[in-house]
Formats: structure tokens, C-alpha cells, sequence
């Protein structure tokens, strides 16, 4: 009874806080949309719940929102089952929603029940044997497996279950988008593996370049 009434409570936390997805729109979480940019969507969440972080400038300008909901973990007022949100940007788009869902509003539901919950707002899902890649995120390992997906030509929605956190989570992603994202943070971490050595000789010569000025200086002032 108690999982009934958990599983119960969880869908009509989301369908409470999400509007009904006409068409089954894949490209929306709640009321956010792939594709939109970085200012809009920062207004649409106001200024004291989130914070934005710049992760590469090239190839490519990735970056990311980090919203969290008003109540912490736990609270009798908790009443927003998804915890946090990070929406990341591709040159200024959005191409990712990753939910983590808060492990009290979750309590005692199974994979099951998860994937019962969102298929009300995503239709059928698909229970794919492959992972899902978090090349930014190291709150979640660098892969998860996914508990089932849907999907259509442009646009993929992903359950999945932490292996180090005890909680479900939810990945929206621009398949053309999140692809190139993805290369562009393969490219930047290798362009910055190849520029390492000259930057380490670049940082050296500075510092002895900087410890020469202030030898100058006190030499100068000095006073035995």
C-alpha cells in the first residue's frame, strides 16, 4: 500500500508541475524547450535559484544552468519531486535537461513505477540495453544505464538510475545538438592536452619573469 500511495503521489507531483505535452512534445521538460537560448531561459527562472557556468569556449561555447528547487531534500514543504535541474548550452542553445529526482519524492518507487509515471506524459518508451554519456556532469558517473527511453527524429528522453546516488533521474537532449556538443568536448579536451606543455613553459617563464620584477623592486627598497 505504502508503494501504491508512493507511486500515486509521484505522478500527480509531476503532472501538478508539468503542463500536459500535447502530441507527446519530446522536446520539453515542464516548461522548457530545446533549443531555447541561455537569456531567455535564465529570466524564465529568476535570478536566486540557479547559477551559470562556463565549462569550454572552443571549438565550441559550452555552458551550463544549475537550478535547484526551493525546498531542500527532506523538508515537510518539499513539494517539487525533481531536486535539481541542469540545462547545458551549445553556442547559446539549450540541448540538455538532466533531472535529478529527489530521493524522498521517489522513496520506495521501483523503475517500473518511473517509467509508468512519465510514459503518462511521453507515451510509449523503448527499453534500449545501452548508457548515456554525462561528458560535463560529475555529480553522476561519466555513463548510466538507462531504464527506458523515448524517442523521435530529433529529440530523446532518457530514465535512468544513479549508480553512486540513490535517486532516479531524467535526461532531454537534441540529438543533432547534444552530438555536436559532445564532439566539441572531445576536441577542446584535446586541444588542451596538446597546448599543455607550451602553457606550463608560458606559466614557468611568467613566474620567474614576475619574481624578477619584485627582486628589482626590493633591491631598490631595501634597507639593511
Amino acid at each position: 500500500m505504502k508503494r501504491i500511495r508512493n507511486t500515486m503521489a509521484f505522478l500527480v507531483l509531476i503532472l501538478l508541475c508539468t503542463p500536459l505535452i500535447h502530441g507527446q512534445d519530446l522536446s520539453k521538460y515542464r516548461k522548457y524547450s530545446l533549443g531555447t537560448s541561455l537569456a531567455k531561459l535564465s529570466k524564465q527562472l529568476g535570478p536566486d535559484s540557479h547559477e551559470t557556468n562556463l565549462v569550454q569556449q572552443r571549438p565550441a561555447v559550452i555552458q551550463e544552468i544549475k537550478f535547484w528547487s526551493v525546498s531542500s531534500s527532506g523538508s515537510s514543504e518539499q513539494v517539487d519531486p525533481a531536486a535539481q535541474i541542469l540545462f547545458g548550452f551549445y553556442n547559446g542553445a539549450l540541448y540538455r535537461i538532466v533531472v535529478t529526482y529527489d530521493e524522498h519524492a521517489t522513496a520506495g518507487l521501483t523503475a517500473e513505477d518511473m517509467v509508468q509515471a512519465l510514459s503518462v506524459l511521453y507515451g510509449a518508451a523503448t527499453r534500449p540495453a545501452t548508457e548515456i554519456n554525462f561528458p560535463t556532469n560529475y555529480f553522476y558517473g561519466s555513463k548510466e544505464k538507462i531504464i527506458a527511453r523515448w524517442e523521435d527524429s530529433d529529440s530523446s528522453v532518457n530514465l535512468f538510475r544513479s549508480s553512486s546516488l540513490d535517486s532516479f533521474g531524467l535526461v532531454v537532449l537534441s540529438k543533432r545538438m547534444d552530438a555536436e556538443a559532445e564532439a566539441a568536448i572531445i576536441e577542446s579536451a584535446k586541444l588542451d592536452k596538446d597546448e599543455a606543455p607550451q602553457k606550463e613553459v608560458d606559466r614557468q617563464k611568467k613566474e620567474a619573469d614576475d619574481l624578477e620584477v619584485t627582486r628589482q623592486i626590493s633591491r631598490k627598497a631595501f634597507r639593511p
